[in-house]
């Protein structure tokens, strides 16, 4: 038949999806702390001019938002048996 790789232990797929997860959590409250302090910057009546700056933080943080759902897209599946 023809060559298998062989595959990575099964412990060495869950570790890496566990460190895959984590990185992806720390961006997602990256993401969630930049769209609340975009947020609540102009409710603490800030400078009129930080409205502008306000945007810029939000958006920071939903393209924050959107990388750690990317991230999600390298967990890796065990093969199964056949």
């Amino acid at each position: 038949m023809g060559l298998r790789r062989p595959r990575p232990p099964r412990d060495a797929i869950l570790v890496y999806n566990e460190r895959v997860k984590l990185f992806s959590t720390f961006t997602n409250a990256l993401a969630l702390g930049l769209i609340g302090f975009a947020i609540l910057r102009p409710l603490t009546g800030a400078a009129p001019g930080m409205a502008a700056s306000a945007l810029w933080w939000g958006l920071a943080g939903l393209v924050l938002h959107g990388v750690s759902h990317y991230i999600l897209g390298y967990l890796k599946k065990e093969e199964r048996d056949p």
